[in-house]
């Protein structure tokens, strides 16, 4: 696991495949960190060059407080591909690493080759959720990140999943020890987020948006509304799993992602 120093903080990251494979990134969610990728990269890792960071606050990476906007972890990407001499790359983002790749869309479009949103929203926060967004962060650093796995685990995943160790058990190890001071300073940044509906017409290279048909948090009607404002855009609907399908329906996924990117060649 490399670790780099990326404005004023350590940043983990993997640097997986082939060396000269066209180049995908893959950003995760809230709460985890980029093992939720394991999947992918086993999938993915000898036709394609796997760049997969920890986000600011998660996983190896340090934590900043007490609040850090999306575009500042979109900011340490674009500094990490620099590092890594990655001039263009094709994006994946799920949920929280959905809406980064908007911010990245906004800020380098021109370093896109392809465009890969699951089981996100484009839409900014209402005064209601953005409330609940810092309640939740008080919440977590007052009584920690086990109590908020416990009482939210069930959110994430379709209940088929729950039965399934194989899904469960690394999802909630990885959800456990996501840091508090992490996931706060995340909830408070996103209160703030953008609202992209408005540059989704804009966007001119392939995309594909991807939902699990029982997640609970952006439910098919949202991918709707970005499938439906992007030119051109495909939508897969993955049965049966929720907010992760990458980890609940792992073959699924990678069918999908990898018949998209077969056609980018």
């Amino acid at each position: 696991m490399p670790v780099t120093s990326i404005r004023g903080i350590s940043l983990a990251y993997d640097d997986l495949g082939q060396p000269n494979g066209a180049p995908l990134v893959f950003i995760h969610g809230h709460p985890f960190n980029r093992t939720m990728w394991s999947e992918q990269v086993a999938h993915f890792k000898n036709d394609y060059r796997l760049i997969l960071p920890d986000l600011r606050g998660y996983g190896e990476t340090d934590v900043t407080t007490p609040r850090v906007l999306l575009d500042e972890m979109a900011l340490d990407i674009i500094h990490l591909l620099d590092e890594l001499n990655i001039e263009k790359a094709a994006f994946i983002g799920l949920s929280m690493g959905g809406q980064i790749v908007l911010d990245l869309y906004r800020l380098i479009p021109h370093r896109f080759t392809a465009l890969v949103i699951v089981d996100s929203d484009a839409r900014g926060e209402t005064a209601e959720s953005a409330a609940r967004r810092l309640e939740t962060a008080e919440q977590i650093l007052k009584t920690g990140m086990i109590k908020h796995t416990d009482e939210t685990i069930h959110k994430y995943i379709a209940n088929a999943s729950l039965q399934n160790p194989a899904v469960y058990n690394p999802l909630y190890k990885m959800m456990s020890a996501t840091r508090p001071e992490g996931a706060a300073a995340a909830h408070k940044g996103r209160a703030l987020r953008r609202d992209h509906t408005a540059i989704l017409p804009a966007i001119t290279v392939p995309s594909l948006i991807i939902v699990g048909s029982e997640d609970f948090f952006t439910p098919i009607p949202v991918a709707r509304l970005m499938s439906d404002n992007i030119p051109n855009a495909g939508l897969v609907v993955i049965n049966g799993a929720g907010h992760l399908p990458n980890m609940e329906s792992p073959t699924e996924f990678n069918n999908a992602l990898g018949s998209f990117l077969r056609r980018l060649r």
